[in-house]
């Protein structure tokens, strides 16, 4: 009789139990549920929030969320990272501004995911890989892998379908692990945003590196902050008539000839001019890094009118993720510092113990857009941390190897003024998500994407992001402020 009834207290119990409840129980391969529950509408629509972690190997832990909204649109978009990750992409503040998160995707009815990488931590720190193969693993392609394949399969289960479509959605390393999914898993996604891709990993690395030393080298080499803005005036006075309209943006910034010397001191060292050192400093960031060997380079330099943004390169040390990459990753040495990178032994070695392992270079995308795969990037030219013309080198790789065709499928949109996936002086916020459904779901291919800069709150300024190599060139006629007065035509 106890027996009977404490079954039929289970049976009431898993009656009680709503869908999004009964997903705890799910077994399947190398995940576990940690939980599971439904959250009624709320700042976010109501939606089945899921927590789980994946172990695809004996040293793996990596935390991901699956997000199942009530309004479901019948499609999953995945979601980046930033640098070393290491916490998962939910998102906060404004989501007109950064819609690439897991609260952007949810309120236009996906499913949605994220994951950790498979560590905790800043992500500017790399530690967590030294002695730990398989978590570098994780975090160079497996974590979003394996997330990717486990979300569409609690999904069919949840809603008793397979997505209709699967998308991704990231920026700087969430760039690179949209890449990394088309080359090295076509199949995973119908359609990939990849926003400033930090793609080129190990050569990246050494070039933020490379810039450290250079504006490090002969003291008083290094340029303060005035010294930027004084270059940075000096290109504005410059080139900012070349594009046909003086706006303090440049539509092109590689036809920007400016030679740093004519800044340089003819006297004694003061605020209004360059010293010899600086102006040498000033050279190695337009120029990148480069072989001292060879000659050849080894990552594009910054772009004019991004030299406020050099900071991170330009303090006291350069930006932690480089330094942290060849500490933990190459040479295993936590006391390892960035005045010793050798550009042509160092890059070397890094290059052969990365062996395609993070860096994301492949141009061979074909697997990827036969099965209708649509790819679209874009890149602020103002961007301070990864170098804008890194973007343009992987396309026109592409390109090298489909032709024309490459517009059949993939595209590239450069933003003018636009730092790191956002901000800056330029129009900076767009929806290139919307672009690629458009693209992927009605065939209509993106001849353009409106981008808006806002200034306290008000858009002050809108401008068309127009498919590389074409530019956003002034018709002559109307506001300089409205898109409609501009069309995409190549210089």
């Amino acid at each position: 009789m106890v027996g009977y009834l404490g079954f039929l207290f289970a049976a009431a119990l898993a009656s009680a139990q709503t869908p999004c409840e009964r997903l705890k129980a799910l077994s399947l391969p190398n995940i576990a549920i940690t939980s599971a529950e439904s959250l009624p509408v709320g700042q976010l629509p109501a939606h089945c929030r899921v927590a789980a972690v994946l172990t695809p190997s004996s040293d793996s832990h990596i935390e991901m969320a699956l997000w199942l909204p009530e309004k479901w649109n019948g499609k999953f978009q995945a979601v980046g990272n930033g640098g070393w990750a290491g916490t998962i992409t939910f998102g906060t503040g404004n989501p007109e501004a950064v819609p690439r998160t897991m609260s952007s995707a949810l309120r236009e009815g996906y499913a949605t995911a994220s994951n950790d990488t498979g560590h905790k931590g800043r992500g500017g720190d790399a530690s967590f890989a030294l002695g730990h193969p398989e978590k570098l693993v994780d975090f160079a392609h497996r974590a979003v892998h394996q997330m990717t394949v486990k979300s569409k399969a609690i999904i069919g289960i949840f809603y008793g379908r397979a997505p209709r479509l699967s998308y991704w959605n990231g920026c700087s390393t969430g760039g690179r692990q949209g890449l990394m999914a088309a080359q090295r898993y076509p199949e995973d996604f119908d359609g990939i945003v990849a926003g400033a891709p930090a793609n080129y990993w190990t050569h990246l690395m050494t070039g933020i590196i490379a810039a450290a030393q250079a504006t490090h080298k002969d003291q008083p080499g290094n340029l303060p902050r005035e010294k930027l803005i004084l270059l940075h005036d000096a290109v504005l006075q410059s080139c900012d008539a070349l594009d046909g309209v003086k706006d303090g943006v440049l539509e092109d910034p590689t036809r920007c000839k400016l030679d740093p010397v004519a800044l340089q001191c003819k006297d004694a060292p003061g605020p209004a001019c360059l010293t010899a050192a600086q102006v040498e400093a000033v050279r190695q960031m337009y120029q990148g890094a480069v072989n001292p060997r060879t000659k050849q380079q080894i990552y594009p330099g910054m772009a004019p009118k991004s030299e406020l943004g050099w900071d991170p390169v330009n303090g006291l040390q350069p930006l932690a993720i480089a330094e942290s990459h060849f500490r933990y990753i190459v040479f295993k040495d936590p006391t390892w510092s960035y005045q010793k990178l050798n550009l042509d032994a160092g890059v070397a070695l890094a290059d052969k113990i990365d062996d395609s392992l993070i860096t994301a270079i492949n141009p061979n995308l074909q697997p990827f857009f036969a099965r209708g795969g649509k790819l679209i990037q874009y890149h602020g030219w103002n961007d301070q941390q990864i170098s804008a013309l890194n973007s343009v080198n992987y396309y026109q790789s592409v390109a090298g190897r489909l032709g024309s065709k490459v517009n059949d499928s993939y595209r590239l949109f450069m933003a003018p003024g636009m730092a790191h996936c956002s901000g800056g002086e330029g129009p900076n916020q767009m929806n290139p998500m919307g672009a690629l459904e458009r693209w992927r779901e009605s065939n209509v291919a993106p001849d353009q994407i409106p981008a808006v800069h806002v200034t306290n709150g008000v858009v002050d300024r809108i401008r068309p992001l127009c498919p590389y190599p074409q530019i956003a060139v002034y018709n002559g006629i109307g506001t300089t402020n409205d898109a409609a007065n501009f069309s995409c035509k190549v210089p």
